[in-house]
């Protein structure tokens, strides 16, 4: 299985912007859709994006929908997540994950079978 490694987290104001990176290793990551999701103290973990084997296919959840941008390349082995105008509910641990598939990248943190560390993000008010 892969094995993936975020970057990228830190401390920021609202409004402002963050790119967090996932490396990946171990195999062919141009086999692996990849998802990225937050989880918040005390709250479910969420879907934020996903992007398909070769970038075809994006999703976003609805919360980042038209402030994020997911992001691959394949030559780097390396996923992106680019998130604006961060907001303070924006705040959580964020993973990357990776299944091995062609098609849609998956909604449901379930059907991934790799994961990150996860990488925190803080977003004061």
């Amino acid at each position: 299985q892969v094995q993936l490694v975020e970057s990228g987290g830190g401390l920021v104001q609202a409004g402002s912007s963050l790119r967090l990176s996932c490396a990946a290793s171990g195999g062919t990551f141009s086999n692996y859709a990849m998802g990225w999701f937050r989880q918040a103290p005390g709250k479910e973990r969420e879907f934020v994006a996903g992007i398909s084997r070769r970038g075809g296919i994006i999703y976003y959840g609805d919360s980042v929908k038209g402030r994020s941008t997911i992001s691959r390349d394949n030559t780097r082995n390396t996923a992106y997540l680019q998130m604006n105008s961060l907001k303070s509910e924006d705040t959580g641990v964020y993973y990357c994950a990776a299944v091995s598939l062609t098609g849609a990248p998956p909604r449901i943190h379930r059907e991934y079978g790799s994961w990150g560390q996860g990488t925190q993000v803080t977003v004061s008010s």
